[in-house]
């Protein structure tokens, strides 16, 4: 496909990244230490690290993993934290020692801990005391053999440490018993590894750094292979869109989405890495209060987030008391942006969302809004350097992008393909799924239904999975939510399309209501003067919430 976006970004303003910078991401990551070391790197609640604390914590737990767990270039190892500052000390020690990353969400059940832990055959598991009854019930089924427990206040300092442990465990009952005689404790593992000699392991760009997994809403989870090259392309392509707005050893950003998703992973634990950034570490973000309170404490310059995050925030009537001077960017990922949240942001904080997309399989960032130019709501943006995006049809023809039409300007909408150095490899053990993804040439199909317009942005319609089928019209259900939210008495919704013996399918939305007066006639109503009258709800059902991710993405799924 042409590459039309240059037209307006030309090649000197949207420069290819150089991969021939660095082998791996732990040169990438001993580098900034070097060249960052006085500086914060990680901040949560009141405590700091600077990046030399991190370099030296990450080499005593690396000593750990090779001469006591007797871990070896390539074993896996499984990282079940939240956002809490041994994090990055795990992280950075298993790249460190050569080991692969499997990062796993805290708040899994026994069942789909087993199959992660299964499929993965990690060897080993840095745990969070709260996930540790979990883990006791499926042990014995894996191939773990070393596991280290850790508190939420470990690294807190004394006496904060124990005070923060003890409310943990105590009085909010957040640790339930377990049983793990075998086990080492974050500080019996940094003790011995102070003891012993790390051995520094060469990694090339071709090794795997992530078996990361997908969230498994559609089935059975998969392991995503990210190699160092996959994830140092992101980091790279990242950098350079950042670069307008962001300075090296200058930027706060704010980490509130979980490092173990690869969002947070990439643009916050390893692309503000490289810029030696501050990262604000928010343990549990949907805590909105505690959240407003740490951001009114403390300045930040960055601050990415999820479109349900936004939402929360404001609807807080705390929020107005947050100062967002001096804020450089605000980045929406994870699911659609939504045009009420973003309108409302501008109004209250004075600073645009700047809308990317990307997904576990490309590392994650595809395409972003410019960080410093024209931001359009409701569009995903620009592909990144070194990015290649092409729309493919349902008889697998690449849409014409050359003939916009339509009151929008918009191309036929086609699934979004992307190649690119930030495309993974493949997914773990998983041939055949692979191949329904990956084609020979390096094209991955996201699964996701695309326009773009005559500048080159793109606009996401929808997840062809999601697709509400009307009387054999497609109806997105991000068009329909967009109406919706245009109510400023709506708070969220979702739409799903449920059967109906006349039309296949008519279009169903949930909603959560901001003022209790609202009605259905009042939802339907709006959509009327927004939607064609196909797209038009045909029923509404209001709930006090609906089902979310742990990172807050709604489960249309699961409401179906």
């Amino acid at each position: 496909m042409e590459k039309i976006w240059l037209k307006k970004y030309p090649p000197e303003v949207q420069p290819e990244i150089d991969l021939n910078q660095y082998n791996s991401i732990v040169e990438l990551f001993e580098e900034s230490c070097r060249k960052f070391s006085e500086k914060t790197a990680f901040v949560n609640m009141g405590t700091e690290l600077t990046y030399e604390d991190v370099n030296y914590m990450s080499a005593q737990f690396a000593a750990f993993l090779q001469n006591t767990a007797g871990l070896k270039k390539g074993d896996r190892i499984a990282i079940q934290m939240p956002n809490v500052l041994q994090y990055p000390i795990v992280l950075f020690g298993a790249l460190r020692a050569g080991l692969v990353v499997v990062n796993t969400n805290p708040l899994y059940t026994a069942k789909e801990m087993r199959h992660q832990f299964k499929d993965s055959g990690a060897k080993a598991i840095v745990i969070l005391a709260n996930s540790a009854a979990h883990l006791e019930e499926i042990l014995s089924e894996t191939d773990i053999q070393t596991v280290v427990v850790t508190e939420v206040g470990d690294l807190l300092g004394f006496p904060k440490s124990l005070l923060v442990n003890s409310i943990v465990k105590y009085v909010k009952k957040m640790v339930p018993r377990y049983s793990l005689p075998e086990a080492y404790s974050f500080w019996d593992a940094m003790e011995l590894g102070a003891t012993q000699t790390y051995t520094p392991v060469i990694s090339s760009q071709e090794d795997l750094a992530f078996l990361q997994y997908t969230g498994g809403t559609t089935g059975v989870s998969k392991g995503a292979m990210l190699t160092h090259r996959n994830i140092l392309a992101n980091m790279l392509q990242i950098g350079e869109w950042m670069k307008p707005l962001l300075k090296e050893g200058e930027e706060v950003a704010i980490c509130a989405l979980p490092l173990y998703h690869i969002f947070s992973l990439t643009v916050n634990g390893l692309a503000m890495t490289k810029i030696g950034a501050t990262n604000l570490m928010v343990t549990n973000p949907r805590d909105i209060p505690g959240f407003i309170k740490t951001l009114r404490k403390n300045k930040f310059t960055v601050f990415p987030g999820l479109n349900t995050l936004f939402n929360a925030l404001m609807n807080h009537p705390d929020f107005r008391q947050i100062d967002f001077t001096p804020l450089k960017a605000s980045v929406a990922g994870g699911m659609a942006l939504q045009t009420a949240v973003a309108r409302r942001w501008m109004d209250l904080t004075k600073s645009v969302i700047v809308e990317g997309y990307g997904l576990t399989e490309t590392s994650p960032v595809v395409c972003c809004n410019p960080i410093d130019g024209k931001d359009k709501v409701g569009f995903i943006g620009l592909p990144l350097p070194s990015t290649e995006v092409k729309l493919v049809n349902e008889e697998g023809q690449e849409v014409n992008v050359s003939q916009i039409s339509g009151d929008e300007g918009l191309s036929e909408p086609g699934e979004l393909c992307v190649r690119g150095p930030q495309v993974m490899s493949g997914y773990w053990q998983q041939v055949e799924e692979t191949a329904k993804v990956l084609d020979s040439e390096g094209w991955l199909k996201t699964g996701d239904v695309a326009c773009v317009d005559q500048e080159g942005y793109f606009k996401i319609v929808d997840r062809k999975k999601d697709m509400i089928l009307v009387s054999g019209f497609n109806v997105y259900p991000n068009e329909v939510e967009e109406a919706v939210m245009s109510n400023n008495k709506v708070l969220e919704v979702a739409a799903v399309g449920v059967a109906d013996e006349k039309s296949g399918e008519v279009v169903k939305v949930f909603v959560v209501r901001k003022d209790p007066s609202l009605t259905a006639d009042e939802v339907i109503e709006t959509c009327r003067k927004n939607l064609t009258s196909y797209k038009v709800p045909k029923q509404v059902e209001f709930r006090e919430e609906l089902p979310k991710t742990n990172v807050g993405k709604i489960l249309r799924r699961a409401l179906k």
